[in-house]
Parts: C-alpha cells; structure tokens; sequence
C-alpha cells in the first residue's frame, strides 16, 4: 500500500488514500480513470462528486479509499409487515441435518443415482468471513438419509467464493468463482470443474470458459446447454453470454446482453424457462456499486440457441434484491432470500452503513401474465449461489448469512404449496406503487392511486424498524391527504390495500 494526498473540494481539504498494486499485474488499480474495481472486494471506488466518499477495507485492515454516501434502505422491514395472509404461503420451510460446517457463497446444486436424491456444495466462505476462508472443500447431502458427508475438495489450487454449479445428466458442472488475495485483490476463474455424481469423484477439467467470471447467471437449457450470462471478471461486469456445450466439451458465444448497467451485473441470479431467461435484481459495476431492480428477459432462438433477443422491465423501485436463489416452478421463477443492499464478500455493505441483513423476501414472477408478487419468509438467509432442485416442488438452500452477518450451517427443505381452486396468480395482492406528493412531506402527502373499482381502503404507515405508526380507513375517489405533521422526521413506508389489490410507497417526513 502506497499513501497519497489529493484535494477533495466537496469537503475543502486534504484526504489519505492509497494505491493498490494488483499482485497478478501489478497495475495500480486505481489509475484507471478512478473506475470501480475489486481490489479489495468489489469495493476499490471512484470519487462520485458531492455525494462524498466510500470507505473501503482489505481483509488485512488497510484502508483505500474513504467515501461518504446515502445509505440504501433494507425492505426487511416491509416484507415483515407486508407479509400476506398464510392461506398463500407459497414455501413451507424446515430445518433438516446442517452441514458440518458453516458455509456462504457456496455453489450448490443436485445430483442423482438412479432414485436417490442428493444435494451438493462446492466451496464458499467458512465463518472466519476473511480471504483465508475461501477454501475448496465440498460436501454431499443424502435426502433419505437426512445426512451430510465430506466428498473431494474442488480440483483447484485456489479457493473459490461466487461460482455457479448446474447439473446436466449425471454431471455436475461447477463454472468460473474467485479468490480473494492477501492483499485485498481478487482472480476471477475460468476453471470448469466436472464433477461424476454415480462414480462419486472429480473428472478432468473442462474447457475453460473463455471470460473468466463469477458472481454471474448459470442456467441449463433443454438439459443440454448451460448458459452463462454477465457477471464480474476481475476488474467489472462484462456483457458476455457464454454457452457451453457438455457433449462436446466447447464453448460459444451468444448474443451479449446490453453494455450498460441495466443489464451487466454481479451476484444476480436467474433461470430459464422453456426457451426465455429471466434474471432479476444484483449489483451494477458503476460507483457505489448499486443495487439493481430490473428484470431482464433473454429469448433464446431454438433452433440457434447463439441468438437472443434481450428486453428489460422494471415492476416496481422498491423491489431488489443481490445474491438472491432463482429457481422455477412450473410457470413460475422465484427468487428466494438475499439482501436489499449490496456488499463485500465479508457482509459488510459497500455504502458504508456497516453488517448487512437479509431481506428474507420470496419474490416471484408469473411468467404467463407478468405479474410480481412478493412475501416474507424469516427463515431465508442471504448470500446464496444456487438452489438444489430435488424434483419439481421441492428444493434446498444450503449455508448463506443470517442476522449479524453469521455464516450458517443450515439446511433448509423448501416445500412448495400449491393453492388450490383459483390460480395463484388470482389469490395474491399484486403490488402497484401509488404517486405520493409533495415528496418530502411536511403536514400533509397526498396520495393517488389512480383509477381503481374499489374506493375505500385501509392505509397503513410504518417506519424503517417495520413498526405501524399510522392505520387508518380512505376514500379514493380522488387523490387524497393523509396527515403527517405528527410522525417525526424521517423514511416511512405505506401500504394501501383492499379486495386483493395492493400499492406500496415510500415517503419522507420532513419540517
């Protein structure tokens, strides 16, 4: 580390920061126009203007950079007092046989031998949370069995946090991940590890993937393609979407997904259905790295799956989420715990408000009519990299991190309930958001929600703990004021809702 001055004219005088030398290259990475590395974590940043200055901190404690910025809100608090009546629920989720150890940011997937269920993790972080941590070590989950063992360590010589895994037959395919140095700089992978589920051992290595990457979308299409769209590679996102073909053991390159920040995007996650991708929320590669709120669709040619034809949607501002399990049922994706702020690899956020806590959100998208919906789950951890799917309404989620950033050993069986009689699609409160004006609000905001069959609704008002500070009954035939002079300065969330019709705002109380 190599100490320097610069004047910061937003705060009018002198700032420390540091040079780091990138121990592959020994490039400073820095230099480059100030753009958003990982030198340490994803979190070496560029000066953004008056919003301020990041910290950012190495494993090894050395600072190098120090930011100020606006936080980002967790929706925790919202799911919790959101969540809808459980004659919906969709998942019913227990606690079976924890691992031997905990793990995070581990890649998991399924497996079987003629009948028998298993599930897998390969590496991952341990509960140190430092870059020793990172190891190879995999285990196997036996579902009759309700019991967990130690199998071959990934055939790597580093350690690897952020990998896909994804099963094609009997093989297990476990694609890109990085490591994470001593001195904070990270190698994204490019190793193409095979795993034999009957024969129980590694394979040789495939062919590498031509963009090394990590923290990137792994889906199988007709259980014969595995597509590898966007992620990070060592120094930001990239648009690349990468086919591999497991029968021939080559790679292709299709259609890249815009180059922009919309669509490029690390620890976003996604799956395809018939022929279409989705992934949905993650971080962009810009200062800060943001949170990402939009869904990205890819449909995929059939008779040449290189061509996609890419589109982007947004259901609602407030609805994220980063490091999130994807996975379809039936008609389908849902998208599974995470955090609505996003982080080093450590859990500690990249905007500098400290240890970030899961959102314990069960987001999903019908994809026949393009309806969200969204649910809280308590049990959901974050920090997820995939989900086994142990036939088609049953599924595990492996390790991930709990409340204080705690690395988990759990194992959890997800169960999905079907509702029976009308469509689930018609049984949930699909989530509008209203216009809320003036913003921010001194005595009064007014609320519109537009045109609706129903004018009388229950309001309610909660602050950013997720406690009801207002409830009350409204008229809608028209916009209307709801008084707010007495709730103390301050981000409040309100919820406007009756016969199955739901819209969700944000508004701030202001003097």
């Amino acid at each position: 580390m190599n100490k320097f001055w610069f004047f910061d004219k937003f705060r009018g005088k002198l700032v420390a920061s540091y040079k780091h030398i990138s121990a592959r290259t020994g490039r400073n990475l820095f230099k480059e126009v100030f753009a958003p590395t990982r030198a340490c974590g994803k979190s070496s940043l560029k000066r953004t203007g008056p919003a301020g200055f990041r910290r950012c901190e190495s494993q090894s404690g050395h600072s190098t950079k120090i930011v100020r910025e606006p936080k980002f809100f967790s929706l925790f608090a919202i799911l919790q007092a959101f969540a809808l009546d459980a004659s919906a629920q969709v998942w019913n989720v227990t606690d079976v046989a924890p691992l031997p150890e905990p793990i995070t940011n581990n890649a998991v997937v399924e497996g079987y031998i003629g009948d028998t269920a298993y599930v897998y993790t390969f590496g991952g972080l341990d509960s140190t949370k430092v870059f020793s941590g990172i190891h190879l070590r995999s285990y196997r989950y036996a579902v009759e069995a309700d019991r967990w063992e130690r199998i071959a360590d990934l055939p790597d010589t580093l350690g690897k946090v952020a990998a896909g895994a994804s099963r094609v037959g009997n093989i297990l395919y476990i694609i890109g991940g990085y490591h994470v140095f001593a001195n904070g700089s990270e190698r994204s992978s490019n190793r193409v590890h095979r795993y034999d589920v009957r024969a129980n051992a590694f394979l040789s290595d495939g062919a590498p993937i031509p963009v090394p990457i990590d923290d990137h979308v792994q889906a199988v299409w007709r259980d014969s393609l595995i597509f590898v769209v966007t992620g990070w590679s060592d120094v930001g996102n990239v648009p690349n979407v990468q086919i591999y073909d497991p029968a021939a053991d080559t790679w292709q390159m299709g259609v890249q997904v815009p180059n922009n920040h919309t669509y490029m995007s690390f620890g976003t996650s996604g799956t395809i259905v018939g022929d279409t991708i989705y992934y949905f929320g993650g971080a962009a590669s810009s200062s800060g790295f943001p949170i990402q709120n939009a869904l990205r669709k890819g449909v995929i040619d059939s008779q040449d799956p290189t061509q996609i034809t890419w589109s982007t949607s947004v259901f609602s501002n407030m609805i994220n989420g980063y490091r999130m399990a994807a996975t379809r049922v039936y008609d389908f994706v849902h998208w599974l715990g995470g955090s609505n702020i996003t982080y080093n690899y450590n859990g500690i956020a990249y905007n500098g408000s400290g240890g970030v806590p899961p959102a314990r959100q069960n987001l999903f998208l019908d994809t026949r009519s393009g309806g969200w919906n969204i649910l809280s789950n308590n049990q959901l951890p974050m920090d997820l990299r995939g989900i086994a799917e142990v036939g088609p309404e049953t599924r595990y989620l492996v390790g991930g991190m709990e409340d204080g950033q705690q690395v988990s050993p759990n194992t959890l069986l997800l169960e999905y309930i079907n509702v029976s009689g009308n469509a689930l699609s018609e049984r949930l409160e699909y989530i509008q958001e209203p216009l809320l004006f003036p913003n921010p609000a001194t005595d009064e905001v007014y609320i519109d929600i537009g045109k609706s069959p129903i004018s009388r609704m229950k309001v309610e008002v909660f602050n950013l703990n997720g406690k009801k500070v207002m409830e009350q009954m409204m008229e809608f035939a028209a916009p209307q004021p709801l008084a707010v002079g007495q709730l103390a300065n301050g981000i409040y969330f309100i919820k406007i809702y009756g016969n199955q019709r739901q819209w969700l705002g944000k508004f701030i109380r202001s003097h």
